[in-house]
């Protein structure tokens, strides 16, 4: 059976997307079946950022409300065996229930080894949903106060959940220095173990907007840095760099 992971955080802004696509592509090309699950409903982007907008045409309403296989619905990336996105409707319906999201996650666990779930700003019916039926999270943050603090208030929301793990993301070493803080800091601040640190990169925007998944760009990098949190959540063990 496949594991269902939720990728969140407080705030907008701290690079779910980028997470989501990242770690779930460096998962594929690792050998592993992933898929990608959309649930930020009206502002999907995790299309964009794998680089299969114009191949993404059913969303995972449609599947659930049974107008589309989930075969069907989830488009394959040509240039990653393995990995597949579901996308998000373009506007939330009413009708859709945390029951029938946990049903469609069910029926991915059989298909995939990872679901990996890009979830919305906030902590609202939309994050409910995305949050609903996974076995573990990944919470991002930045290093600004404000982004930690929604770290913390997003920890207290999946409390049900056994394995809970931060990705500091958008890290700018010079910065650090500049306000005196260290990343131990920041996992103090958020309450959660570490499992990995991803460095401001320009590399992120360029491939998002060539439609490109990071990793094919080369191991460098938040490319590397998402490669070696796919190998951590498969259980490798992989020193993590600390930046001071």
């Amino acid at each position: 059976m496949g594991s269902v992971i939720v990728v969140t955080s407080g705030k907008g802004g701290t690079g779910k997307t980028s997470i989501t696509g990242g770690v779930g592509s460096c998962l594929a090309r690792l050998g592993r079946s992933v898929l990608c699950i959309d649930m930020d409903i009206g502002l999907r982007n995790l299309d964009i950022s794998l680089g299969l907008s114009d191949r993404a045409l059913m969303d995972f309403s449609d599947v659930v409300f049974g107008r589309c296989s989930l075969e069907k619905a989830a488009v394959s990336h040509p240039d990653l065996p393995g990995l597949s996105l579901l996308t998000a409707p373009m506007s939330f319906t009413p009708q859709l229930t945390q029951w029938q999201v946990q049903e469609l996650l069910d029926a991915a666990r059989k298909r995939y080894d990872y679901i990996m779930i890009d979830s919305p700003a906030g902590l609202g019916p939309g994050f409910q949903l995305a949050s609903c039926g996974a076995d573990r999270a990944l919470v991002v943050s930045t290093n600004d106060a404000s982004s930690l603090r929604d770290a913390q208030r997003t920890v207290a929301e999946l409390d049900r959940l056994e394995q809970i793990h931060l990705v500091m993301n958008r890290i700018q070493p010079k910065l650090l220095r500049q306000l005196r803080t260290t990343i131990d800091d920041a996992m103090d601040a958020a309450g959660l173990p570490l499992i990995g640190v991803v460095p401001e990169d320009p590399r992120v925007i360029l491939s998002a907007n060539q439609g490109r998944p990071l990793i094919l760009g080369g191991r460098q990098g938040a490319a590397n840095a998402c490669l070696n949190i796919a190998k951590r959540i498969q259980g490798l063990r992989v020193p993590i760099m600390r930046i001071r």
